[in-house]
């Protein structure tokens, strides 16, 4: 396609519109084209995906699929959920970006429902999650310093091994995984790292410096991973009696994934800072947050933090909207039932090459004992019409969107234990 490109590529592209454009590319050649002219920072799937609806989605070729990884938590809604397609194309016909300049309802609504939604105080729109971990690791250096009294560039915060935050420069240097930070050095200092779920290990870390304690409620990256019951309201503890603000990440984990609005909601561990974004654009459009206490987010003033696009009209107007569907529909409850059937369905399967099912809600982690050919198990999978991939350790997720119906989680068992007997 590149090669036979006209000189007037773009007054077509103007005519005929860029769907109609596309339809003539073959899988090959798009994974071709991509791979040619594309970063090779990610390693896809050998699949052309063409079309989605709900829990499913269509190649190139017509075969279709149940989409398990559902853009790592962001697909929650399903494919093209018509609320939220109403919702954008209804703000398309009046406001799209407006930048922080000035103020629109828009935002307004979005602010005061994000933050009754998730029961804190104050928000700061972005766009990915890790703008949103960007923006908390801000606020949080900047209330130590203007409240707490620690020492100016003094500050830490406290992470866990293992953990996934994002992938900016800053955050890839509290990583525990060696890719993540191998050769993309110096690193910003103040973070110490502890081990996740050791409760002890974190009292130790804690110093006069320390301003904030940051982890994911559940390491989704890392393979699905929990902490000890109890950890996260021992956290919230500690951090209360030591004067340290408690980080959640539930940018994987939130709005309604794990069975809950937020996965902290498990146990009394209320944060007084939150990171949220995926789910949040209604698998549509990036919108992320920082939320937190009026106290912390207040610490901001203008020109301490911004972003063009953040807190845009069109995605204010899908992420409202993504909300009310979950609110209205109650995902979380659907959540709930749908992942206990599908842990249940993979404890059911008994293969001898499974270690351990891992799960909360529909975030569910498939780990496959050292010596398993995950690579041919990959390929079991899309012969079974499954799309899922392998995260750290032979740990396969499962996330499919929270509106998948009983039927398709018992066609996701039945196409899992097919796709492992033929390993």
């Amino acid at each position: 396609m590149i090669e036979t490109m006209p000189k007037t590529f773009w007054q077509e592209i103007l005519s005929k519109g860029v769907h109609a454009m596309t339809q003539g590319m073959s899988s090959d050649e798009c994974i071709k084209v991509t791979e040619q002219f594309g970063a090779h920072n990610y390693h896809p799937l050998a699949v052309t995906l063409v079309e989605g609806d709900g829990s499913w989605v269509w190649d190139a070729d017509g075969n279709k699929y149940l989409d398990c990884v559902g853009s790592y938590s962001a697909m929650a809604h399903g494919h093209r959920s018509k609320s939220v397609i109403d919702a954008a194309r209804e703000q398309l016909d009046h406001l799209t970006l407006t930048s922080r300049a000035v103020y629109t309802r828009e935002l307004a609504l979005f602010l005061k429902a994000l933050c009754e939604y998730s029961e804190l105080d104050m928000a700061c729109p972005m766009n990915s999650g890790a703008e949103a971990i960007e923006t908390c690791i801000k606020l949080a250096r900047k209330w130590g310093y203007t409240v707490k009294g620690i020492p100016e560039g003094k500050a830490e915060i406290i992470v866990a091994n293992e953990n996934f935050h994002g992938r900016t420069t800053t955050i890839i240097g509290f990583s525990s995984e060696a890719q993540y930070r191998s050769g993309f050095g110096p690193f910003t200092p103040g973070f110490i790292s502890v081990p996740f779920g050791d409760i002890e290990a974190l009292r130790r870390a804690i110093t006069p410096n320390t301003a904030a304690i940051m982890m994911e409620p559940i390491q989704a990256e890392a393979g699905i991973l929990f902490p000890p019951d109890g950890y996260m309201a021992a956290v919230r503890k500690e951090c209360t009696a030591q004067n340290v603000l408690l980080v959640w990440d539930e940018i994987q984990t939130g709005f309604c994934r794990t069975g809950k609005k937020f996965a902290w909601m498990h146990e009394d561990a209320k944060p007084d800072l939150m990171a949220v974004g995926k789910a949040l654009g209604g698998g549509l459009f990036p919108v992320s947050a920082a939320i937190g206490t009026k106290e912390v987010v207040s610490v901001f003033h203008p020109g301490d933090h911004g972003s063009t696009f953040g807190g845009n009209p069109l995605g204010c107007a899908i992420a409202i909207m993504a909300m009310a569907e979950m609110e209205a529909n109650d995902l979380a409850a659907k959540s709930e039932v749908a992942g206990k059937l599908l842990l249940d369905g993979f404890s059911a399967i008994g293969h001898p090459s499974i270690l351990e099912i891992r799960g909360r809600g529909l975030l569910v982690g498939l780990e496959f004992k050292e010596g398993t050919d995950t690579q041919k198990l990959v390929g079991n999978f899309l012969k079974e019409g499954i799309i899922t991939k392998e995260t750290r350790h032979r740990t396969f997720r499962f996330a499919p969107p929270l509106t998948t119906s009983r039927e398709e989680i018992d066609e996701i068992v039945s196409r899992t234990r097919r796709a492992i007997e033929a390993l």
